[in-house]
């Protein structure tokens, strides 16, 4: 596939989502071989006075690396990869394999000690708050089949998606975060979802191209004890390598203290995890106008038009609630009537209803205002 939207691409990724500045070190992290845009991107960096670096990795090897797992060899690889990613001043990684359930039968221990050293070393501790970072996908038939779409119309999504106008959006985001940045008390309902908590004095942060590509949400983070209630999300949730359906939550002063799924034995042992697991990091509300339906991929699913989610784990630190964990698991709900409606009130004011926003100012944030 080589059209001059892979060039668009390349050029926004560089100059928009991470401003790469004359001299600056960029990481493109490919995990697939799509030469097609790593090569664009390659030479978008030179033409911005950058230097690029490319790592290639594929995920059927990954598994093979993961089945056999130590935590000493993990932690030398950490050590490895955290020394590169610590000399770089931004990050793009491109995630394009064929297969996303690659990583199901890798055991929990194994996917653990994953998390806990490549995870954390390099991209908890260095990547995410010290570079300027953009992660997206790259479309293949497997993408278009999650998506139950032809893969030439997949492709046509996906660079109307991922070249949208993001500075229009980040405009239009304004309204929004000044409102959160106000906010007390959110109340969310719906179908099986009776959902309250604070996020007073937890800043609103917009993302709207630069960090993840495609974008178009608004997050924070709930007050840490502060969560009560029930939510039924009504996606379906990839997460280490196992498709979670029908996944419901009670939670009491902040803590999830009963999960259930298509697998329950399987969703608790993750929320087994650590101390962290149990709470919650991150509230998004999603935007994108082109991204209507779920296809099992988080960087699309978080983003779509009508949704919201609720993020057991790790929070970020620019909307920090004290919680750590070594799991960040976006699960979302999309409140859009089609898909059974549902409210969302910010200190007793109903904002969004069925997925639209009803008050004047954010009206800027319906689809027909964004595309």
């Amino acid at each position: 596939m080589k059209d001059s939207r892979i060039e668009l691409l390349a050029k926004n990724l560089i100059n928009y989502s991470v401003k790469l500045q004359p001299g600056e070190k960029v990481l493109i992290e490919n995990f697939g071989l799509q030469r097609e845009l790593v090569t664009a991107l390659v030479k978008e960096a030179y033409a911005a006075g950058g230097h690029p670096f490319v790592l290639l990795k594929d995920q059927q090897v990954d598994r093979a690396l993961l089945l056999g797992a130590r935590e000493d060899q993990f932690n030398l690889m950490a050590d490895f990869e955290a020394n590169v990613m610590s000399q770089m001043d931004a990050y793009i990684g491109l995630r394009s394999g064929d297969n996303i359930n690659e990583h199901a039968d890798v055991p929990d221990d194994k996917m653990k000690i994953h998390g806990s050293t490549i995870g954390k070393k390099v991209h908890r501790d260095i990547r995410v708050p010290k570079t300027k970072w953009v992660v997206l996908r790259y479309p293949n038939s497997s993408m278009a089949q999650l998506a139950k779409m032809s893969t030439e119309g997949f492709e046509d999504f996906y660079f109307n998606v991922c070249n949208l106008d993001y500075g229009k959006m980040d405009h239009a985001m304004n309204v929004l975060v000044e409102l959160m940045n106000k906010t007390d008390k959110v109340r969310i309902t719906g179908p099986g979802t009776d959902l309250s908590f604070s996020i007073k004095d937890i800043p609103a942060i917009k993302c709207s191209g630069q960090m993840n590509i495609p974008d178009g949400e608004v997050y924070t983070a709930p007050v840490r004890d502060s969560v009560n209630g029930v939510i039924t999300y009504n996606t379906p949730s990839p997460y280490q390598g196992f498709t979670f359906e029908n996944v419901k939550l009670t939670f009491k002063d902040g803590k999830i203290v009963e999960a259930t799924a298509n697998d329950t034995e399987r969703i608790n042992r993750i929320f087994d995890t650590d101390e962290g697991a149990r709470f919650v990091g991150e509230f998004a509300i999603g935007v994108n106008p082109y991204i209507l339906h779920p296809m099992q991929d988080i960087l699309f699913d978080e983003k779509i038009d009508g949704s919201f989610h609720f993020t057991p784990g790790q929070c970020y630190d620019d909307a920090f609630n004290g919680n750590h964990s070594n799991i960040h698991w976006d699960m979302v709900n999309i409140q859009r009537s089609d898909y059974g409606g549902g409210e969302m009130y910010f200190d007793d004011v109903l904002v969004r209803k069925d997925g639209r926003f009803v008050i004047k100012e954010l009206e800027v944030l319906n689809p027909e205002n964004l595309k």
